[in-house]
Order: C-alpha cells, then structure tokens, then sequence
C-alpha cells in the first residue's frame, strides 16, 4: 500500500506530467520579456513618431502590416516620416505633415548703421532654422515574390514555443550561449536594427517580400545594419540577454503583419 510520502509524490508527477508542453517540456512563461510583445493589432489611437523610428517599427509593434499603416496613413515610398508625426493607427487617414518648425528669425539692423540714400536698403540677412531631420527613411530594395526556404537563426534547445492566445508568447524562444552567431532565416533585407522596442533589446527585422518579416530579439551585437541585404543562413547577430533574463533568441515570423508560428515554416529538427 501506498504511504502517505508515495501518494504526495504521485501527484507531484501528475501535475507536471498535466503542465508538460507538446514536447514534454514544461513551457516557460518567460514574464522578463515587457514591452509590446503579444499585444492584438492596435486599432483605434495614434502613434507620435519619434527621432530614429521607422515605419517597420512602428507596425512591427502594434500588429500592423506595413503596406496597410502606410496606405491608412497615405504615405507612399520612400516612407519617410518624420518626428513628431502622428501615424493613425483606427479607421481614416492621419495627416501626412512633419511636426510644426520653428520661425526662422530675421538678423536685426543695426540703428548705427542707416541704409545709404543712393542705393536701395539691403535686406536683412535671414538665418534659417536647422529643419527637423526626418526619421530614417525605409530603402527600397528588390525582394522575390516568395520565400524560398526557411532555416533555423540558430540551434539550441527550444525554451518556449508560439503561442495565439491573449498576450502571449508570439513567436518562438531558442537557449544558446552568449556570442553565439545569430543567422538570417531567409534572404531579404535589413528593416530594422536597433533597441527601440521595449522588451525585446537589441533587435533586427528583416523584411523577406511583400508578406513576410522575421524578428531577432534579446541580441548581444547586431552585426548588420538597416538596407542590408542579407542571404539565408547569413550571421547577422550575435546572441545574448538584452532586454531579458537569460541567453537566448527570441524569434518571430509576421505574415502581413500578424505573428504566426515559426514551427510551422522551419525545417523539421
């Protein structure tokens, strides 16, 4: 007969055997992570540009396809936008302007010094005001219509895999070691390299056709740099802990803008 040690013990293993992933594995709920991940497309509201953000960006973090933010807010290419701008993310457009520059200011005449009398007056000097810089402007690049292949950004054991539901994990998280090369899932173009996006730290979008972009986030070192073009299997990054608690990649893959499941287009391990 079972003790009362053996029964407690029996149902410590039921539980974890009932908490077990489809791998067996027990999922992490990685709460270290923050930021925007896992948020429903955003649909009512507006967005203020700020200095250094692109349009990919942008749409990357409400849920947005790119080609849709950038028609609801009539911009056209090069898609530059500017800080300051507000970008809608509901029904209608958005205006289109840069955000208000200051007055330029007119030199003042010197009281001392009256215009002569045989010749016009000369007109003040006018000093320009330095013009806002825009936000970087996404680069037009020659991409295929459809992704050839897919392979994995890195091998290591799969900490957590995607999951659909409510706000939670919207892609796939990857254990590895720090420094550990990072590589392109499929050939296509730099979009975005940078750390603007809370909860995800140093992180790279690559943009593989009119439908699809892949994330890499949590990097130590970002080795390629925004209208990079890059081949599959190409080492963009290095990995590391950035805006989270351990090594790891967290990687997505967006199709028109929602997160689908990575395991559904990488090769079979």
């Amino acid at each position: 007969m079972f003790g009362i040690k053996q029964l407690g013990l029996l149902g410590l293993v039921t539980l974890l055997a009932a908490c077990a992933g489809p791998s067996g594995m027990a999922p992490i709920d990685d709460r270290a992570r923050g930021g925007q991940r896992g948020v429903p497309a955003t649909t009512s509201g507006q967005h203020v540009v700020q200095r250094g953000e692109t349009l990919y960006q942008i749409a990357f973090r409400y849920g947005w396809d790119w080609k849709a933010l950038a028609a609801a807010n009539g911009l056209r290419e090069p898609f530059t936008i500017y800080p300051g701008q507000q970008i809608r993310l509901g029904a209608g457009r958005a205006p289109t302007v840069a955000a208000a520059q200051p007055a330029r200011p007119t030199a003042p005449r010197s009281a001392s010094t009256p215009p002569r009398t045989s010749q016009p007056a000369r007109t003040s000097t006018q000093v320009a005001a330095p013009a806002a810089r825009p936000a970087a402007p996404a680069k037009t690049v020659s991409l295929p219509v459809n992704v050839a292949g897919w392979a994995w950004p890195v091998q290591g054991p799969l900490l957590s895999r995607f999951q659909s539901n409510g706000s939670l994990n919207k892609g796939i998280d990857i254990a590895g070691q720090l420094g550990q090369p990072v590589k392109a899932a499929a050939s296509g173009a730099v979009v975005y390299a940078g750390r603007g996006l809370l909860g995800y730290g140093d992180m790279i979008i690559v943009k593989h056709n009119e439908t699809y972009l892949s994330a890499y986030a949590h990097n130590s070192k970002l080795l390629v740099s925004e209208g990079d073009q890059v081949k599959v299997g190409q080492v963009i990054a290095e990995m590391g802990s950035s805006g989270t608690d351990r090594v790891k990649l967290h990687f997505e893959i967006r199709r028109k803008g929602q997160p689908v499941d990575p395991l559904s287009y990488l090769p079979k391990s």
